[in-house]
């Protein structure tokens, strides 16, 4: 039963995406050229539902699926391994037109082009994790 509602979840999430033309190529081309300000509209109501969310969450003191509390870990106080991590996303986001959602919205779309970054991902996310131990955090 679990299965049915995440499932049901991924395509309302991809129906949201699509309507909105956050999987638009263009739609990201425009906001990387500053061109238009479509996207930083929609990533900017994340970000305020996300803070409203966590907001509740830690308000009613909310638990996950399994029933188990959602804990929040403490702010860390070294930025440079996210400013780095950050650079590295907005780069293949702004090479590929594509962010992790919107690739496999984009592949269910039927743009089937969008599999050859969905495997540079897959195989970037697989190289973090041999690689994790070796690197600092």
């Amino acid at each position: 039963m679990k299965s049915v509602k995440y499932i049901l979840a991924g395509i309302f999430f991809g129906i949201v995406m699509t309507k909105s033309e956050a999987v638009s190529w263009y739609r990201i081309q425009e906001m990387f050229r500053f061109q238009s300000f479509h996207m930083y509209g929609i990533i900017g109501t994340a970000v305020v539902l996300g803070t409203i969310s966590v907001w509740l969450i830690k308000k009613w003191k909310l638990k996950d699926t399994d029933g188990m509390p959602v804990v929040f870990k403490d702010k860390e106080q070294s930025y440079s391994r996210h400013i780095i991590g950050g650079i590295i996303f907005g780069l293949g986001w702004a090479l590929t037109g594509a962010c992790p959602g919107p690739m496999f919205v984009n592949l269910g779309y039927g743009y089937l082009v969008i599999a050859i970054v969905i495997v540079g991902a897959l195989g970037g996310t697989y190289l973090y994790g041999v690689l994790k131990n070796k690197l600092p955090h």
